[in-house]
């Protein structure tokens, strides 16, 4: 029961950052903004399928590539960023 109220906090807090950087991103058109947006977007989209999986693993390879391709959309942006 606890565990999935903490989850849909997480998820709740994911998708409200995520939105947050999407809204700087339409004022500014900062790709930095557009990626930790889509990065948050993503998180909190993969977190809410826990919440109907019967057993979240933490050590379920298909996690790890979700988050894996958060970190790399993150990555991406802050070195175009940094290119510019």
């Amino acid at each position: 029961m606890m565990q999935g109220f903490l989850l849909g906090v997480i998820v709740t807090c994911s998708l409200v950052a995520g939105a947050y950087f999407l809204r700087f991103w339409r004022k500014t058109g900062d790709t930095l903004f557009l990626g930790f947006g889509a990065a948050f977007l993503i998180e909190g989209c993969n977190r809410i399928v826990f919440l109907f999986v019967e057993t979240p693993e933490a050590g379920n390879p298909v996690v790890y590539s979700v988050r894996l391709l958060c970190y790399l959309i993150i990555l991406v942006a802050i070195a175009y960023k940094n290119r510019r």
